[in-house]
């Protein structure tokens, strides 16, 4: 069984966090998953460096300026997810990348790459479901998911890529960039609601989810909540204590604190970050 499939399964509060592969550089980056790992991740989105990143807001540019600075490529972030499987790592590791990246790397060689490096599947955000079939029939051929995003459309079109998805379905919250957010449109939740009933995978939302207030109120509507620009700027606030193997384990609990208290439900919110 996929790793994905079996995650979803498992009782608790599912809490899937993007992390930038290489920030804010690759050995810190390494301990980051295992510890995500450890307290409870449901998966772990491991973003691949791209100096173009449409979909993201200023922390996770940020973010990919720092781990480009430190030399972080696809084939790097394949490396990272190889080691990260050899020190133990079980959560299912996801792919997130824009799609020019993968094609000058090969779809071929890609999928082959990512299965035996430990990855499960694939989110690539700028990909339009109509120009995926290759892609998904490669990934799918792999054991592979291509994780589709949906963003708040029309019911036909959610159901027609529903009727194809792998894995999950990835909801957008909002349209726009990522970033955290201090609220959500109000009707988010009966667009949430018509996704998990067509859909016939579990369902994950991501794009501004920042606190446990959150994701108490979205995993009411949907099987998994997205956490990434809020732990990213954690990770960016600490990017020089993190590098230095002296320092490095007091920022690592510091972040551990914040996602245990969105897996686990409890414990004092931090104030929203932009």
């Amino acid at each position: 069984m996929n790793r994905i499939a079996d995650a979803f399964k498992r009782p608790g509060r599912k809490v899937i966090p993007y992390v930038t592969a290489g920030d804010p550089n690759p050995e810190a980056s390494l301990e980051i998953i295992r510890m995500l790992d450890q307290e409870g991740a449901c998966a772990i989105e491991l973003g691949v460096p791209y100096s173009d990143p449409l979909a993201d807001g200023p922390v996770i540019q940020a973010a990919s300026s720092r781990a480009l600075n430190q030399g972080m490529t696809l084939t790097g972030v394949l490396q990272l997810a190889n080691e990260a499987r050899q020190q133990g790592v079980k959560a299912p590791l996801i792919l997130f990348s824009y799609v020019n990246p993968l094609l000058r790397f090969g779809l071929d060689e890609l999928v082959k790459k990512a299965k035996t490096s430990g990855i499960d599947g694939m989110i690539i955000p700028d990909l339009p479901y109509e120009e995926s079939g290759e892609l998904r029939h490669l990934a799918e051929e792999s054991g592979l998911c291509l994780i589709p995003l949906v963003a708040p459309t029309s019911k036909e079109r959610v159901q027609r890529i529903a009727s194809e998805a792998q894995g999950f379905i990835y909801c957008v919250s909002s349209l726009g960039t990522t970033g955290a957010r201090s609220s959500f449109s109000a009707e988010v939740e009966e667009f949430l609601d018509m996704v998990k009933q067509v859909s016939k995978v579990p369902t994950a939302v991501g794009f501004g989810i920042s606190q446990r207030e959150h994701v108490d109120r979205f995993l009411n509507h949907t099987d998994a909540a997205v956490v990434g620009s809020a732990l990213v700027q954690r990770i960016g606030e600490r990017a020089t204590s993190l590098q230095d193997v002296h320092t490095r384990e007091r920022s690592l609990e510091e972040i551990r604190a914040f996602f245990c208290e969105l897996v686990k439900g409890v414990g004092t919110t931090e104030a929203n970050v932009t």
